[in-house]
């Protein structure tokens, strides 16, 4: 069983802060924390410090996604593990972790690139969590949300985190792979905790930032998702998909484009595994209704690179 009990933090870089404000804030209603950085945003959820932290910077991309364990001798172990893989593991400095709110981090790359860190002890803020719509965020042991990370190393990847760090497989979706379709490609889901998928991985074509399909967030009710939907399209961001349900976590939500070209999930009604009888399935459809997709803008990580 893994380590890793569940989504810790996101943090990622920005060139447009303001108008990452307008979305988190403004539309989306997640609290505003403190940290180090007067420019950064920090965004609260729950009695963390900060979940969500958007720093700015000249290119919009991940900075890190933050797993959190038990204790100590669970940092040990991972680390353990990481290395016995051959991955390199940085053991971030006391400076380092305070800026997570941590007391101790380490670091290393997935095979994708993605910059990961895993942390124990966050440090909490006892002070009422002021929600822009008076919703409460799903969290708790289930974790921060779930992240969909791009990658052209999908095999790799994949086994990166379930043969070493754990996660465990919550089921696919095939992409193509019919007659004459090339071999079938699979995006994978895996949890850690009840929540149905922490971390899924998708096939992208081409590696770098902003190494981000999307993050989601669940809330506590329908109602909260409704508002939220009126508020960005009244903000004028663009809704990358209609509200739906999901098959597999039964999530019902919708998308919107975050600068830098990934997606929020904004949604509520998530399922909970119970491991006892859970079986991975393929499902063969994304949604059982609604997640229409056909206004959305190309997905940063989807779009064909410019470099030479």
């Amino acid at each position: 069983m893994t380590q890793i009990r569940g989504l810790g933090y996101l943090r990622v870089q920005t060139r447009d802060v303001a108008r990452w404000r307008e979305l988190v804030i403004d539309a989306l209603g997640f609290a505003e924390g403190s940290g180090p950085d007067p420019e950064g945003l920090y965004l609260r959820m729950d009695e963390r410090r900060a979940r969500l932290v958007v720093l700015p910077g000249d290119t919009d991309r991940v900075l890190a996604v933050g797993w959190e364990v038990r204790d100590q001798f669970a940092l040990a172990a991972v680390g353990r593990a990481v290395e016995a893989s051959g991955t390199a593991v940085k053991v971030l400095s006391e400076h380092e972790s305070a800026e997570r709110d941590a007391e101790r981090v380490i670091a290393f790359d997935d095979p994708s690139g993605t910059p990961v860190e895993v942390f124990f002890a966050p440090v909490l803020d006892h002070s009422p969590v002021l929600t822009g719509m008076g919703q409460r965020f799903v969290t708790g042991e289930q974790g921060m949300g779930h992240v969909v990370l791009p990658t052209t190393s999908m095999e790799e990847t994949v086994s990166f985190y379930t043969e070493v760090l754990g996660f465990l497989p919550r089921g696919a979706i095939r992409l193509g792979g019919g007659k004459g379709d090339g071999p079938a490609r699979r995006v994978r889901f895996m949890g850690v905790n009840r929540r149905h998928h922490s971390l899924a991985v998708c096939p992208a074509p081409h590696g770098g930032d902003p190494g981000l399909v999307h993050l989601m967030v669940e809330v506590d009710s329908l109602d909260a998702v409704g508002r939220a939907l009126d508020n960005v399209r009244r903000l004028g961001f663009s809704v990358s998909s209609t509200l739906g349900r999901h098959t597999n976590d039964k999530m019902v939500s919708f998308y919107v484009r975050a600068p830098g070209g990934w997606d929020l999930e904004y949604g509520t009604e998530g399922m909970l595994v119970d491991e006892t009888h859970y079986t991975a399935e393929e499902i063969t459809a994304d949604s059982y209704w609604g997640h229409d997709w056909s206004g959305s803008e190309p997905l940063a990580a989807f779009t064909p690179s410019t470099a030479s």
